[in-house]
């Protein structure tokens, strides 16, 4: 059975030529980014940032289920010593900026890849209404490589998987985007809350 599955999967990627492998390799790692920004962007508690920061001031919660929560920590374990905690903004930036490099991690490799796959897709339409035409201007309607029928086919199934690579990476990107800037919103949030109470 799985055997079978292989072998309907190499027919469909040939029948595209070398284009249906190009996005093939677009969509694995389309997918890799997508899944790697969803992991990473776990916020963790549902709790407001300020009820956050009263239960690790408090002492009530002391592990981190999230990047929000980690922030948090990383925070309090920096700013918080002695008895007068440092509020000044610069060490909260330069704490926070690796948070915000992860939050924006393959965010614009996943807007590439999103712009690219539709125009691989249109390389393959072109490419095989350039073979469909060959094959009328030769008159070779049943030739080895498929003709006019051939030519078709690989217009479709490239045009076809390009979309299909395209558009979940167009809507789990927006939704990842939103989700990060969100985020950073919250990060900001910290910093302000940190400075202004001094912890």
């Amino acid at each position: 059975m799985s055997l079978e599955m292989f072998d309907l999967f190499l027919n469909y990627m040939n029948s595209g030529g070398l284009v249906m492998w190009s996005l093939l390799l677009c969509a694995l790692f389309l997918w890799y980014s997508l899944g790697y920004r969803f992991h990473t962007l776990n916020r963790g508690s549902r709790k407001s940032i300020r009820n956050l920061i009263r239960k690790f001031k408090s002492g009530k919660r002391k592990e981190s289920k999230g990047i929000m929560d980690s922030a948090i920590m990383d925070a309090m374990n920096e700013y918080y010593v002695g008895a007068k905690p440092r509020t000044n903004r610069s060490y909260m930036d330069d704490v926070f900026y690796s948070y915000s490099v992860e939050i924006n991690r393959y965010s614009r490799l996943i807007k590439t890849l999103v712009m690219i796959a539709p125009l691989i897709g249109l390389l393959g339409t072109v490419i095989g209404m350039i073979e469909t035409f060959d094959s009328l201007a030769s008159m070779s309607l049943f030739s080895q490589s498929g003709g006019i029928a051939g030519g078709i086919s690989q217009a479709l199934f490239t045009t076809q998987l390009g979309l299909v690579v395209a558009v979940p990476g167009v809507i789990m990107g927006r939704l990842l985007d939103r989700r990060a800037s969100t985020m950073e919103l919250e990060l900001e949030q910290i910093k302000d809350i940190l400075c202004s109470e001094g912890v």
